[in-house]
This record gives C-alpha cells, sequence and structure tokens, in this order.
C-alpha cells in the first residue's frame, strides 16, 4: 500500500454544551417543530463527528476515505455526516462507499445501489459468498457472528490495500464501544473495547470510527427522520452473540435508571490511569521502590524450588 499522506489534522469548532436527553432519544415530530428538532439533531451528530475527526486526526488532506456501507442506520448516518463534513472541511478528502455483498440468500442487491446512486455518491460493490463458507464452518444453531465478521473484515481490508485507499470507516459509535469494553471486561478478562482509531493487524490499514462519539438514540432517531433504506442484518437467519445482547439489556436498564452512567464508562476509557491498575506490562511497578536488578531472584528461585 503507499505511504500515507502527512498528518494534517482537521480543525472543527469544540462542541456546545450537552443537553440531557431521554433513554429512547429524542422524538421528532411533525411540522415545523419536527423539522427544527430534526435540525438540532443533525447538527448535534456533525459536531461530534467533526470533534472525534479532530480529537483523533482521523482524516488528513489527500486521504482517500472507504465509508463501510452495510444498508444498517449506523452506516446510512455515518456516509451522510462524512457526506456534509466533506464540503466544509479545511482539507480535501475522498469518499467511496463500499459494501459487500455476502451472499445471502434474500439479499436486496439493487438497494444500496439505487440509493447511492440517487444521491451521487461513488461506491463499489464487493461480491464474496462469505455466507456458504459460513454455513459450512458453523453448526447448526450456533451464532454465526464471529466467522462472518473476521471473512467481512478480510474482504474490506483487501480491497482497501489493494486499491489504495488510506483510511477505512467503520460505523461503531458510542454504545459499540461500552458495550465491548464490558464484554471483554466481563468475559474475555481484558481491559479493552473498540478504539476511535486503529492501525489494523497487518500494519497496512487505519481504520477509523467518525461516530465514536456519537448515541446509537441519536442515530437511530437521525436515520428514521432521514428514512434511509434499511437492510436488516438478520437474512442469514443468525442470532446476536448471547453475551453481547447480555450486556446490552444491562445498559439499556442503566439508562432508564442512571441516565448518564454509559457518558461515564466511555469517558473513563477516554482518562486511564496505567499506575492504579495492575498490568506490569503497561507500568513499571517492577522499578518502584528502588530494587537492584536481580534483587527478587530469590522468589522466583523459591517459587521453582
Amino acid at each position: 500500500m503507499s505511504s500515507l499522506p502527512a498528518e494534517t489534522p482537521i480543525h472543527w469548532p469544540a462542541p456546545g454544551p450537552k443537553r440531557a436527553l431521554p433513554p429512547e432519544g429524542p422524538v421528532l415530530k411533525d411540522g415545523a417543530r419536527g423539522r427544527i428538532e430534526a435540525n438540532k439533531l443533525a447538527k448535534r451528530l456533525r459536531r461530534q463527528v467533526g470533534q472525534a475527526i479532530m480529537d483523533y486526526n482521523m482524516i488528513s488532506d489527500g486521504d482517500r476515505v472507504m465509508v463501510c456501507l452495510s444498508g444498517g442506520k449506523d452506516s446510512y448516518t455515518m456516509l451522510e455526516m462524512l457526506l456534509q463534513l466533506q464540503a466544509k472541511a479545511p482539507v480535501r478528502f475522498e469518499i467511496l462507499a463500499v459494501n459487500l455483498d455476502q451472499k445471502q440468500p434474500g439479499f436486496p442487491e439493487h438497494v444500496l445501489p439505487d440509493y447511492l446512486r440517487a444521491r451521487g455518491v461513488p461506491f463499489h460493490i464487493i461480491e464474496q459468498d462469505t455466507y456458504s463458507v459460513v454455513k459450512r464452518v458453523i453448526p447448526e444453531g450456533k451464532t454465526t457472528c464471529g466467522l462472518c465478521s473476521r471473512l467481512r473484515r478480510g474482504a474490506l481490508y483487501a480491497y482497501a490495500r489493494e486499491h489504495g485507499y488510506t483510511k477505512i470507516a467503520l460505523g461503531h459509535h458510542k454504545d459499540d464501544i461500552v458495550a465491548t469494553f464490558f464484554l471483554n471486561l466481563f468475559h474475555g478478562g481484558k481491559l479493552a473495547a473498540m478504539p476511535p482509531k486503529l492501525l489494523s493487524d497487518d500494519g497496512d490499514n487505519v481504520v477509523i470510527r467518525p461516530l465514536a462519539y456519537c448515541r446509537e438514540r441519536d442515530i437511530a432517531a437521525f436515520a428514521e427522520h432521514k428514512a434511509f433504506p434499511i437492510i436488516p442484518c438478520n437474512l442469514c437467519g443468525s442470532q446476536e452473540n448471547l453475551q453481547r445482547k447480555q450486556v446490552r439489556r444491562m445498559m439499556e436498564d442503566w439508562e432508564r435508571e442512571h441516565p448518564a452512567r454509559i457518558e461515564q464508562a466511555f469517558a473513563a476509557l477516554t482518562n486511564v490511569a496505567p499506575s492504579q491498575l495492575a498490568d506490569p506490562g503497561l507500568f513499571d511497578f517492577a522499578s518502584l521502590g528502588g530494587d537492584a536488578p536481580g534483587a527478587r531472584d530469590w522468589l522466583i528461585a523459591d517459587a521453582a524450588g
């Protein structure tokens, strides 16, 4: 892959004061009041996306951004926000919408091309029969989401690498990031989430999540207002991972009883104190107290004996 362009950050206005929202999100009414509320919602989402781009230097001048479009509310909203910001951005960047047609039975192949042509958005459809692979490998009744996700990610990464796209934009939002943190905490035994920006394991692709500061409830309300042609992610008949569903239910309960808790959990992910945790690979606990090298060797020898 060609070298990445010089890192020139996009500078956006700082976000305004936050306004508390009900757990179910904003309710957009019909008529003039509804249009005003819809405009406020769109501005809030644009501001949050712009702030995330600035905070993590997600997009630089000359970037070629591959926007992964699944047909769900999140990816449609991400594409819309990036298109709106592209028109006003202080740097130039290219957008290509990419969808992976995994050949699930019943997949409405015309929906995304029709929508993207109507919007005048450059796009490409990758056709790869990962559906047959998943059905062959995963036993009947087991969740297919894990393998499906890995195959999908591999196909998208390969396309970006082969065609010189410098950034891959995924539609994960703040709720996804917090849910992944608790999944790893409760079921993986590690403190990890979805970073807003990362270098892929192969070292060839930079992944960005422009919706990292956006709440799912806002995205859902915006998608409903825009009447995006949603393609449900249930064509393969697979059920969402049970552990993730449990975490989601926990977060929904929090949203009703303690509305600020999810925001606080996300804030904690941006305010990490390594010396207050217990990972010796992250913080040099061994050097505290001035012990000379080898002073603790007797403990190791004693344990081995």
